[in-house]
């Protein structure tokens, strides 16, 4: 039996754990906050480090608040439900200083507000797991469960948008009904302005009943059913085929968005407006200017960015994605201001970069893994002389590939980090989203 100990919280981590220490060793505490003494039960012992749970709260932080979620703390999809929203922030803002400077050597001139929105209800895109328990006669359709394979029994999500969120135990109850429900391990939600597409990953064909059971439910609750059989290029509408294409738009900017269950879109959208503003006004993009958007994706920057005035070129990975992105900017009457391009970003070169042609400004935005070999790529040639981007708004997921893409960018090509600051965008969770302006004067 894992023994218990009682220690005194230093600060939270970047996962949103309590960090304690004894005679030298680290303990990383799972509901614990910083100043609170708590005893604890450890299930995993390194040498150097354990991870642990919370079991007692002896002395609580003012900071502590009643989760809202009554599945907080079995359901793995959020952290920090326990700590008050604006303090979550406050943490989100430390790790990412922390980061710049411990991983980077860097610190921003300026510390931008943070960005809010609104903590409940936000979350528009989602991916459930999907199991028939025969020892519970049910099936249950959420989360995984904590440090675990296993999908939380949920009836409700806090964080999800409400009409989603009232449909978990309704949707379980459907597929308990199907004849696949051995055979359909996972739902994938997309809420879109106009229409909500729920995927179902089948792995058999719906029977001629489930079919009717399905058409029956999207009737009723006004969704739309998507089903996937292999890989995302399978996936396909089921029913209604009249149903209204997934979008978002972004009004400031006069800029719909379609796009299709599978392709990437932020979570947030609330949120996603906001940051798009805030990028904008930190790029400045004006007409004349040639400016490249990496990490275009369908073009969520590019297009505001073109709406501008600037000629703007987005590179992106995929191929599918490029094709969308172009789609998007002929919808939006922007195809001449906007053009796209697909390279892999994560094995580019000098001379790659510099084959792009001359940027007076970029945006970048990467995935978690950040974007090393991009920012490498602008070397003396590119970065170092008069032919550098003047500017660089870097929009991150991940404080610390952030840091470590800033020290090449200020230590090596002698850009200045003039701002940097947190956006909300998963109230809740231990993701921190950030934005980081670049010059060089």
């Amino acid at each position: 039996m894992a023994t218990e100990n009682r220690v005194t919280i230093e600060s939270l981590d970047q996962e949103g754990r309590g960090v304690a220490r004894i005679e030298g060793k680290v303990i990383f505490i799972e509901g614990a906050l910083t100043g609170e003494t708590v005893s604890y039960s450890s299930y995993r012992k390194k040498p150097s480090f354990e991870l642990a749970q919370a079991t007692q709260i002896h002395k609580s932080s003012a900071m502590r608040v009643q989760p809202k979620c009554s599945h907080f703390g079995v359901c793995g999809g959020c952290s920090m439900q326990h700590l008050d929203a604006r303090a979550q922030v406050a943490v989100k803002q430390r790790i990412l200083e922390d980061s710049l400077w411990h991983i980077g050597k860097v610190k921003a001139e300026t510390i931008l507000r943070p960005i809010y929105g609104q903590a409940w209800g936000y979350r528009e895109r989602a991916r459930f797991s999907v199991k028939h328990v025969i020892k519970k006669g049910k099936t249950l359709v959420g989360f995984h469960e904590k440090r675990s394979s296993f999908v939380a029994d949920m009836q409700n999500c806090e964080i999800l948008v409400p009409k989603i969120a009232r449909l978990l135990p309704l949707l379980a109850d459907l597929v308990s009904g199907l004849s696949i429900r051995d055979r359909l391990p996972q739902i994938e939600v997309a809420v879109g302005e106009r229409v909500d597409a729920l995927v179902l990953r089948v792995m058999d064909p719906p029977s001629s009943e489930d079919e009717a059971a399905l058409r029956a439910f999207a009737d009723q609750h006004q969704i739309q059913f998507w089903l996937q059989s292999k890989g995302y290029d399978t996936i396909v509408p089921f029913h209604p085929l009249d149903a209204p294409a997934l979008s978002y738009s972004l009004p400031e900017f006069g800029i719909t968005m379609p796009f299709a269950p599978s392709e990437f879109t932020q979570v947030n959208s609330a949120l996603n407006r906001v940051m798009i503003s805030r990028a904008i006004r930190l790029l400045a993009p004006q007409p004349g200017e040639r400016i490249a958007d990496f990490f275009c994706g369908l073009g969520n920057f590019t297009l505001p960015i073109a709406r501008c005035g600037a000629q703007v070129l987005g590179i992106e990975g995929s191929d599918a994605l490029v094709a969308r992105a172009k789609q998007n900017a002929a919808y939006n009457g922007l195809a001449d201001n906007a053009k796209y391009a697909a390279m892999n970003l994560f094995e580019m070169t000098e001379e790659s970069y510099a084959a792009l042609g001359r940027f007076d400004k970029l945006l970048i935005d990467p995935p978690r893994d950040g974007a090393m070999e991009l920012v490498k790529s602008l070397g003396d040639g590119n970065g170092g002389g008069a032919n550098a981007p003047r500017r660089i708004v870097y929009v991150s997921c991940n404080p610390a590939t952030l840091a470590r893409d800033a020290q090449v960018l200020v230590h090596t090509h002698g850009y200045k980090l003039q701002a940097a600051g947190v956006m909300n965008m998963f109230p809740h969770t231990s993701h921190v989203e950030s934005i980081a302006v670049f010059v060089k004067e």
